[in-house]
């Protein structure tokens, strides 16, 4: 487990966490280090009687600890990881106590039981079901769906007579329209409708964008009406558009396979209404393909802690189906390598023509991921900008917070930028210049 500073910030689940993780690393504070090939362990003196029992799973990393935390990783387990970073000579190496043990053996079965379902899933996706009752789901499905796009027609055009700026008079509009989408079961229609309402009154522009957006959705409603007319990679964009993506395990069964070693380009989690869902976003070595490993969370910021941006790992993913497909599921277990790998980046033409392909193919798919190479943030009168070597200006969606230390890292030479472009503006994600240099997010040491 060869890790950097940066890379163990990142399991950090706040800054708050992160902060608190350094004051403890204190060998003095830890009655007892310890380490074996396989795992770390220590305890580490609270303020109870009882030291906390805080331990580490090297091939995750993995964590656990006694402590009454709610956040995972605590602080306990980021500040043991980083000891073992900074002070490796204060671990004694020996064989793991029963404790430890228990735990190593918990979850090397839980892996064993997870591949088992995996495999019972994919052969159960090979199993035809009953073509009756699949039938009959679907068109029930249609029929509530054909009802909630029609509510939404009706809601676009009453919206469009009466005038887009009495949106900013009623703040719930979005909401309530949203809710009946979700009961139709048009869950992405429902997340478009939310997204929305945070432009009303944003800028001086919104109108235009509200109107732009309206658009978007008249479109999906006409591509609705006309699903069974439209080739099957179409239909793969609208249904996903409409949030009708298929099963895990059809897609496990049937989706296009590709193995690489991809390097985790960045990542980004949201939250809204106690779902966390992050995006991790992956290139290619040999192939070049981008990839989207889309993970959800409820109540707690809980993830898989091995995809670290700027890591590269060994694996297998198999892709949505779709006209640009980019989101994937992982098929086996990922093997993290040492090799340090830079972003592949094309000159700012390419990459412009690569975007307006893809959106073209598939109008719907937000956000995108982009790579610039060469450019320089600048601060400007409208906002934060990328400039190339061909003095052209790409616009940011960076907060200052984030954007100096970005400055700072890149010393004002041009670097690579990773992120996501939404339509109207780019958010970085990552910085490189000859490895990873800055990452959204990130907590300065």
């Amino acid at each position: 487990m060869d890790l950097s500073l940066d890379a163990i910030q990142q399991f950090a689940p706040d800054d708050a966490s992160a902060k608190a993780a350094k004051a403890l690393v204190i060998p003095a504070k830890w009655p007892k280090l310890q380490y074996s090939e396989a795992a770390l362990w220590g305890e580490c003196q609270g303020s109870g009687a009882k030291p906390y029992l805080v331990q580490i799973d090297k091939s995750g990393p993995a964590f656990k600890c006694s402590c009454p935390s709610r956040k995972f990783p605590c602080k306990h387990g980021l500040a043991l990881m980083l000891l073992w970073l900074q002070h490796q000579t204060a671990f004694a190496n020996c064989e793991p106590p029963a404790w430890v043990c228990e735990w190593l053996n918990s979850r090397q079965s839980r892996a064993e039981k997870q591949e088992t379902k995996k495999a019972e899933v994919v052969g159960k996706a090979a199993t035809p079901t009953d073509p009756l009752t699949a039938t009959k789901r679907e068109a029930a499905r249609r029929q509530r769906m054909a009802a909630g796009l029609t509510d939404l027609q009706r809601w676009l055009a009453d919206n469009i007579r009466q005038g887009l700026v009495q949106l900013s008079m009623r703040p719930r509009e979005f909401q309530e329209i949203a809710k009946r989408m979700v009961d139709a079961q048009l869950p992405g229609i429902a997340q478009r409708l939310r997204q929305l309402e945070q432009r009303v009154g944003a800028d001086e522009d919104w109108p235009a964008r509200i109107l732009a957006a309206f658009g978007q959705l008249q479109l999906l409603i006409d591509g609705f009406q006309r699903l069974d007319s439209l080739p099957e990679i179409a239909q793969a964009d609208l249904r996903t558009a409409l949030g009708l993506s298929p099963d895990k395990d059809v897609v496990l069964a049937s989706g296009e396979t590709l193995t690489d070693t991809w390097l985790v380009l960045g990542q980004r989690v949201d939250e809204e209404d106690r779902l966390w869902v992050r995006r991790v976003w992956l290139q290619g070595r040999d192939t070049g393909r981008r990839a989207l490993l889309l993970d959800f969370s409820h109540g707690t910021r809980r993830f898989d802690l091995t995809l670290i941006t700027g890591t590269s790992l060994k694996m297998t993913l198999t892709f949505y189906p779709g006209s640009s497909p980019l989101r994937a599921l992982v098929v086996d277990t990922p093997q993290v390598l040492p090799e340090a790998l830079s972003p592949q980046a094309s000159p700012s033409s390419q990459t412009l023509t690569d975007l307006t392909n893809t959106v073209a193919a598939n109008p719907w798919q937000w956000p995108l991921p982009m790579v610039i190479d060469q450019v320089v943030p600048t601060p400007s009168h409208q906002g934060w900008q990328l400039v190339t070597s061909e003095q052209q200006s790409f616009p940011l969606r960076i907060t200052d917070q984030d954007a100096w230390p970005l400055i700072a890292e890149a010393g004002g030479a041009p670097v690579t930028i990773f992120g996501e472009w939404d339509g109207e503006k780019l958010r970085p994600l990552s910085a490189w210049s000859a490895g990873l240099v800055w990452q959204e997010g990130a907590t300065n040491p």
